[in-house]
């Protein structure tokens, strides 16, 4: 019986800490119009980890991909500005994306 409460305890401690840790580490993802008919990104996540590699897609106003490309070494991805309204899609796995829509994109 008393292992059953060690066992018990260990893991609430476990989830505590478990969680505490998906919480530390927020995905962040802003962009910039370059003004040469250009937009850069730059992400990372809350605890200063890189995002190298981490998939970004633009998407026009209904949701069709129009650019795929990942954050290069230095946690930054630059495209060609499309025409019309889009998002940027930063996405680092369940429960890491960020939508940056066109109009909160500013110079």
């Amino acid at each position: 019986m008393k292992h059953v409460k060690i066992l018990a305890v260990a893991a609430v401690l476990t989830l505590v800490l478990a969680a505490g840790q998906a919480l530390a580490h927020t995905a962040l993802c802003n962009c910039f119009d370059n003004g040469d008919g250009s937009v850069s990104c730059e992400g990372g996540f809350s605890d200063g980890s890189s995002a190298a590699g981490v998939a970004v897609t633009v998407l026009d106003a209904g949701g069709k991909e129009l650019l795929k490309g990942t954050m290069d070494p230095n946690s930054q991805y630059t495209f060609k500005k499309p025409d019309g309204k889009y998002t940027v899609r930063f996405f680092a796995g369940e429960g890491h994306e960020v939508l940056v829509p066109s109009d909160k994109i500013v110079q």
